[in-house]
């Protein structure tokens, strides 16, 4: 920071859930939370809102539709001029959007401020993320100039989200023009482990500039993308300064002064499972809420992946907007059929019992069917079961197969694996165990009944789709697998390395040989929320047909 003297400057950090492509939405709503900001500061000097603010983010191809940036560009400006009629003309608002490259008619990432009722400056993206989830390059063109605003007297250096990834570029320049604060817009995906990653990444970069870093933060789902906010700020020094909440929106304020490092509120902090959870909630809440579905239906068999899908849609949700059906065949056991009702009970969800005897023994009158053929017509009677509430009562129906299922391929094409969403997508099954077990520990210390049935957690995983079958019939046990597929998906290590892991060939080859042989199914499983650092869908993406072999 600067030895000059300035007179504070306090920031509104507007960490909000916005939706993609609705312009007249968004901009309400930093409407709103800068009537908030004022009203809850009325110092306030410069509100922030996060990356891509109007359009929603990420757009991906709506960013080639020129009458949507367009129809971005006049929000901006119906914006400036609203807040300037209601008596924000002073405040700076930050916010981000697309626009357009003029000389190459290019879409470009660009955050405006909007002041004195116009749009007064802009930045464009220098760098353009495109690795994972992200895909930038092809989309939108590089900016060229770093920015700096005046406020009070304070230099106010401005970044988006992948410029402080990257070293050089706008940093490297905004760290010789003296800048008091470097501030940044972000829609950084959640995934587990990042938080910590982007504190010492902001750390480096506040040392770098030699002046505090704002990193703000969008929160909400978007498809298969779940932002948890999460926002800070840190001094040069690598002190936390502010921490805003995680998983859901949040007006924080903080002060630059150049004669002390103010310090403001924090939220806490959640451990591991917590966050897990908290994403995955989320994830299913938004893609719900922001498509319109009146609620959600699912298939309750009494086992561990529905009872925790049914669960997190209840704490998205509530439960008398979840619709559970018990589709009992000859092969299922009293046991998990009492685990679905007690379950669908503690949740006050709907509860219907559809069996599927007579159905399965008319298309064998006709089919004959045995073995896995036999098997997979009971899970695709059901998934037709789920998919008629889901057509005739406007729900969105779950799929309920976890990531060592999905990798695998133990899931039905059209069976269990129906659905518009699949919460638990990117959960192997021992942390499905794992979060199951928190839940019910959270209700616990939150003085409630537990509820997930404890049976449901306890018992041998099975598809009941013969007699006594259990899942260890056809894979290794889940504690091995989940090891050898974090290694095989997660790290990319191939035959030679997963023996070199400590794994045994014969685990090693009949893991390798499920996973490459399912990614046609893979490629026809809904969405799901990404949680981990390497989720099926945009961060994996290997050929179907191949003849390659280890």
């Amino acid at each position: 920071m600067t030895d000059t003297a300035h007179t504070p400057v306090v920031f509104a950090l507007a960490q909000i859930d916005t939706c993609v492509g609705d312009l007249k939405g968004n901009s309400a709503k930093v409407l709103d939370y800068v009537r908030t900001a004022m009203k809850e500061n009325d110092k306030t000097n410069v509100v922030v809102f996060p990356e891509m603010t109007l359009t929603g983010y990420p757009i991906e191809d709506l960013a080639f539709r020129g009458t949507f940036r367009k129809a971005a560009w006049v929000a901006a400006d119906n914006l400036a001029r609203t807040l300037q009629s209601e008596g924000f003309a002073d405040l700076f608002v930050i916010v981000g959007t697309v626009g357009t490259d003029h000389a190459s008619d290019n879409p470009r990432n660009r955050l405006v401020v909007l002041h004195n009722g116009v749009v007064w400056a802009g930045y464009d993206k220098h760098f353009l993320p495109n690795y994972g989830v992200f895909d930038e390059f092809r989309i939108f063109s590089p900016g060229e100039k770093s920015l700096v605003l005046d406020v009070n007297g304070s230099r106010i250096g401005v970044a988006i989200c992948e410029d402080i990834w990257q070293d050089g570029g706008p940093v490297a320049e905004l760290a010789a023009q003296n800048i008091d604060v470097l501030l940044t817009i972000n829609g950084s995906p959640y995934e587990e482990g990042k938080t910590t990653t982007r504190r010492d990444l902001g750390v480096k970069r506040a040392a770098e500039v030699k002046a505090p870093l704002i990193y703000l933060n969008q929160v909400g789902g978007q498809d298969d993308l779940v932002f948890d906010g999460a926002s800070f700020v840190v001094a040069e020094d690598g002190t936390l300064l502010e921490r805003s909440a995680q998983f859901e929106e949040d007006l924080s304020f903080w002060t630059l002064d150049a004669s002390r490092a103010e310090v403001s509120t924090f939220a806490p902090e959640m451990g591991s499972d917590e966050e897990v959870y908290a994403a995955c909630v989320l994830g299913l809440k938004d893609y719900i809420v922001k498509n319109g579905f009146g609620g959600v239906v699912l298939g309750m068999s009494g086992g561990i992946d529905s009872a925790l899908v049914a669960t997190m849609a209840a704490d998205a949700v509530g439960g008398s907007n979840v619709w559970g059906i018990s589709m009992p065949s000859r092969y299922s056991s009293d046991g998990s059929k009492d685990d679905a009702l007690d379950l669908a009970h503690n949740l006050g969800a709907h509860y219907s019992v559809e069996p599927i005897e007579n159905l399965f023994a008319a298309y064998q009158d006709q089919l004959h069917l045995e073995g896995v053929a036999a098997e997979n017509l009971q899970a695709r009677l059901r998934g037709v079961i789920v998919m008629a509430y889901s057509n005739s009562r406007g729900l969105l129906a779950l799929a309920t197969g976890n990531k060592s299922e999905l990798a695998c391929g133990y899931s039905t094409i059209y069976g269990d694996a129906v659905g518009g969403y699949a919460p638990i997508k990117d959960l192997l099954k021992t942390r499905v165990w794992d979060l199951a077990k928190w839940r019910n520990k959270k209700a616990a210390a939150d003085g409630a009944p537990e509820v997930i049935p404890v049976n449901s957690i306890v018992k041998p995983p099975s598809a009941e789709l013969r007699p006594g079958q259990k899942d260890s019939d056809s894979l290794p046990d889940y504690a091995l697998l989940d090891q050898v597929l974090a290694a095989y998906i997660e790290h990319a290590h191939g035959r030679a390395d997963l023996l070199a892991d400590g794994f045994d060939k014969k685990t090693v080859d009949t893991v390798m040989r499920l996973v490459d042989k399912a990614e046609w199914k893979r490629r026809q499983y809904p969405l799901g929320p990404k949680v981990t650092a390497l989720a099926f869908g945009r961060d994996r993406r290997l050929p179907i047909t191949s003849r390659f072999s280890e």
